[in-house]
């Protein structure tokens, strides 16, 4: 009766959870757009849930009841076979605008962003022991960026390493006053300043229209190649290129791919920070700081290069 109680607990709360990501589905018309209930997914999933959380007690039960066979482990397979699981999950990857529909790709478009956006909080937070509460104004300073430059006809792929720099300009103000403090009073000024950034960016209604936000934000393309139904002067639309009929959902494939290569981009760099001495001085900056300044360490230096 407990697991039945447990199973029917975690089968609604899965329901309440999904519903605003799988029970609602945008439509778009020459009307506008309307709201449509699917609530049979979020039906499906509390389902799945419900069944999982009944049997999982059976499973571990028979797991300690069947003889363990020391020869294999998963985690030790994984572990000795990074490279062909690392290989799997990218092809996976790849696979997703394949065989998901629009709405799976544009959610995982959104996933692989925050993705990114939590690795570089991993950096600051997990590996140097910085307590960053305001990591996200960096991250709406960057998206502003690229939103301003491309109303004026700047290109996203010339945006983007100018977001980059004007980011790390910004940190590296905030870093030089900021960044001797440490433990709660770092936290409580860097909360403060993520508050002044969303205050200034819902203020400055001339830069960024205030609340409503920039809209109509030119979408990128791949050099002259565009993923819209007509191209510029000088622009050729990818689907006259390679002759098939015009959909929005290539536009949507495209980003994705954009993001997923920027997320291995991110990976592979982190990895390789991570291995540099570089990334031993944070691991060490979190451990002791005491330690670090007490060895010559330019604890300073090391906290503005996270």
């Amino acid at each position: 009766m407990r697991y039945l109680l447990y199973a029917a607990l975690a089968a609604a709360l899965t329901f309440f959870i999904t519903l605003p990501i799988l029970g609602v589905h945008l439509n778009q018309s020459a009307q506008g757009l309307s709201l449509t209930g699917q609530w049979q997914h979020c039906l499906y999933a509390a389902a799945v849930v419900f069944v999982a959380q009944l049997l999982l007690p059976l499973a571990i039960q028979a797991k300690h009841r069947l003889p363990r066979n020391p020869r294999f482990s998963p985690a030790a397979y994984i572990e000795n076979h990074r490279g062909v699981v690392l290989a799997l999950l990218i092809v996976a990857a790849f696979l997703v605008p394949v065989f998901g529909s629009r709405g799976a790709v544009n959610i995982a478009t959104l996933a692989l962003i925050y993705v990114m956006l939590g690795l570089s909080l991993n950096i600051v937070v997990g590996y140097a022991g910085l307590l960053d509460l305001g990591h996200v104004a960096f991250y709406a300073v960057g998206a502003y960026c690229y939103a301003i430059l491309a109303q004026h006809g700047v290109g996203f792929w010339t945006t983007l390493p100018i977001a980059a720099l004007l980011t790390g300009a910004l940190g590296l103000l905030l870093g030089f006053p900021v960044l001797r403090l440490r433990g709660d009073y770092l936290a409580i000024v860097t909360l403060g300043f993520g508050e002044i950034i969303r205050i200034l960016l819902n203020n400055l209604d001339s830069l960024t229209n205030g609340p409503k936000g920039i809209n109509n934000i030119p979408k990128p393309g791949l050099f002259n190649i565009v993923f819209t139904r007509k191209g510029g002067a000088g622009e050729t639309p990818f689907h006259e290129l390679v002759g098939i009929p015009f959909s929005t959902e290539q536009r949507g494939i495209f980003l994705y791919l954009i993001i997923l290569g920027l997320c291995l981009l991110t990976l592979w760099v982190i990895n390789r920070l991570l291995r540099m001495p570089i990334g031993r001085a944070w691991e060490a900056l979190r451990e002791d700081e005491i330690a670090c300044r007490s060895l010559g360490v330019n604890t300073t230096g090391i906290k503005l290069s996270a």
